[in-house]
């Protein structure tokens, strides 16, 4: 395998809404216009809100490969991409695995939930993703409530640790969370995200899910000041959980 390009959660629309004139709109546009992507091997997606589940996004993509492009999706979406026309979709119940070009893709219980009408409220499942590739271990929170299923997930996938460390990377929601009384049980604040990080047992951690759209009370540049606060009041270095500017690419040595 020369690996895989993979997506997660893309929203390339300019708002997160079923409407093109209402809804929450960017507040700077995507660090790479989808045409400029290079071929999509794999896009997974969390769940079925509009700010993680944009049909636009997805039905430009599945164009764009022909068909190639495979969608994972949690439990009760395929039907949803089939009537946008997508065929190449496999969707996985909690702890399910799917494997391609030696990846494992598996996704893994989170604190949510879902809906994209007034009547269909958790009909659907939602999750993360944990993908283990020979070179490379990471997670994808999407959206989440601090829980125990961050612990849960190093107990349970123990077996691909390395080293100490379940997962070389963890791609952290740290945005959309006040106020506390609200948003607790949906979205972490940084504080909750830094102890994520080490339920997890990454060795780093980026925080993402923050700066695009206004969906909370907190300003739009907080989460990374926050996620400072927290990171020292809690012991971790900076270097091993950092935010990213958008559209910025950084490389790193693949342990061995």
């Amino acid at each position: 395998c020369t690996g895989l390009n993979i997506l997660t959660d893309p929203v390339f629309s300019e708002r997160a809404s079923p409407l093109p004139f209402a809804g929450p709109k960017r507040a700077q546009p995507p660090g790479i216009a989808l045409d400029a992507l290079p071929a999509i091997d794999v896009v997974v997606i969390s769940h079925n809100h509009y700010d993680h589940l944009d049909r636009a996004s997805v039905v430009r993509l599945n164009e764009r490969s022909n068909g190639r492009t495979l969608f994972l999706v949690p439990l009760g979406l395929k039907p949803w991409f089939e009537q946008q026309g997508i065929e190449h979709v496999v969707e996985l119940d909690w702890w399910d695995q799917h494997v391609i070009s030696g990846v494992e893709f598996h996704l893994v219980p989170v604190q949510h939930w879902s809906a994209r009408t007034t009547n269909d409220r958790n009909k659907t499942l939602w999750g993360g993703w944990a993908v283990f590739a020979p070179q490379l271990r990471w997670y994808f929170s999407g959206d989440a409530g601090y829980s125990r299923d961050f612990a849960d997930t190093r107990e349970k996938l123990a077996a691909h640790a390395k080293g100490g460390a379940l997962f070389d990377l963890a791609l952290l929601a740290i945005g959309a969370y006040e106020p506390r009384w609200f948003m607790t049980q949906q979205h972490m604040n940084p504080a909750e995200a830094v102890q994520a990080h080490k339920d997890l047992g990454a060795s780093r951690s980026v925080g993402v899910h923050w700066g695009t759209f206004e969906l909370t009370d907190e300003p739009l540049d907080a989460p990374p000041s926050d996620l400072a606060v927290a990171r020292r009041a809690m012991g971790v270095a900076d270097e091993d959980f950092f935010v990213m500017k958008i559209g910025e690419t950084r490389w790193w040595k693949m342990p061995s």
